[in-house]
């Protein structure tokens, strides 16, 4: 019985024939006109000897000082309106940096004000600088 399975001709597909791959159809839509062949976006043909490059704009923050500089007068003034039980957002802030560095080597606990003072005023310090840095760079590119 071994003896004839092992002279049994070979599995329909693994035999000696071997199987050619389907030629790939191209697909069509009616949005596309002509089939497009996909394209790495980092590689330019013929530039820098067949090495990849980046079409990157490497300039892409666009950094401006004037931005930071009018951001953090503009964060710092209103900040420092005592508004607060007659203090500012900023006086809070620096008067618990320095409670917190009066016991210097421990952390400030969970339940400290310290928190609470910076996150407020480093958020809306983050979205001074964010709202200053697109109306700037929008109003030099005549966004409006």
């Amino acid at each position: 019985m071994a003896s004839a399975l092992a002279t049994s001709s070979a599995v329909i597909g693994l035999g000696t024939t071997s199987l050619s791959s389907p030629k790939p159809t191209p697909l069509f839509s009616s949005f596309v006109k002509s089939p497009v062949r996909a394209r790495n976006p980092l590689r330019i043909a013929g530039a820098a000897g067949g090495k990849y490059t980046c079409s990157f704009e490497r300039d892409w923050l666009r950094r401006d000082l004037n931005v930071i500089g009018f951001g953090l007068i503009g964060w710092l003034a209103p900040s420092s309106i005592p508004a607060i039980d007659g203090k500012s957002l900023t006086g809070l802030f620096f008067e618990s940096i320095g409670t917190e560095l009066a016991h210097f080597p421990t952390p400030p606990p969970i339940a400290s004000q310290f928190w609470l003072w910076l996150i407020t005023w480093h958020l809306g310090l983050f979205l001074c600088l964010t709202f200053g840095q697109i109306g700037f760079k929008g109003r030099a590119e005549d966004y409006f």
